[in-house]
């Protein structure tokens, strides 16, 4: 048994969800949690992409200032600059970025991966185009009757604003065992 075999941990959908994040407007995906998936190091994706980055635009990739990754890192657990950590501030890549690199990263594991964050994209798309339409749909019904479904329909505004924006009720806060 002197074969070495490296379990591949499946890629849920919610993984994939709780790796996106909405910064200038934009969901996308940091550098490193996209290098983590793709099971490569920060550093070897970066520089794949900086060998290509005529295929990265701004709308496809930019890279966060001090500001925004200072919010971030009171989110996450990173280590300090010069001890072991970044010597530069991460990359996002937004939908259109994260797909830019499965022709940059030619493995299998990259196009699986790839796969799956297209299609968590893709239905994320679809949770927030099926609220929006129901949210239309109650405001609609609400305007044709009177005063009498009034507490009804103030129970499922009120449901409304339990939701995340990913269509999930809001976990608990803090540590789970």
């Amino acid at each position: 048994m002197g074969i070495r075999r490296k379990t591949q941990q499946v890629i849920t959908d919610e993984i994939i969800q709780q790796k996106i994040c909405i910064i200038r407007g934009h969901k996308v995906m940091l550098d490193f949690d996209l290098a983590l998936l793709y099971g490569v190091e920060t550093k070897v994706l970066i520089q794949s992409v900086k060998r290509n980055i005529e295929r990265f635009p701004e709308d496809f990739m930019f890279q966060l200032d001090g500001h925004e990754f200072e919010c971030l890192r009171s989110q996450i657990v990173t280590s300090k600059k010069g001890r072991g950590g970044r010597r530069y501030l991460p990359y996002v890549f937004t939908e259109q970025g994260v797909a830019m690199l499965s022709s940059v990263l030619n493995s299998k594991r990259a196009i699986q991966v790839n796969i799956a964050i297209m299609r968590t994209f893709t239905k994320l798309r679809e949770i927030m185009a099926t609220h929006k339409e129901l949210r239309q749909k109650i405001e609609e019904i609400e305007k044709k009757y009177d005063g009498q479904f009034q507490v009804v329909f103030a129970a499922i505004k009120e449901l409304f604003g339990k939701f995340h924006v990913a269509g999930k009720p809001k976990g608990r806060i803090g540590f789970h065992p």
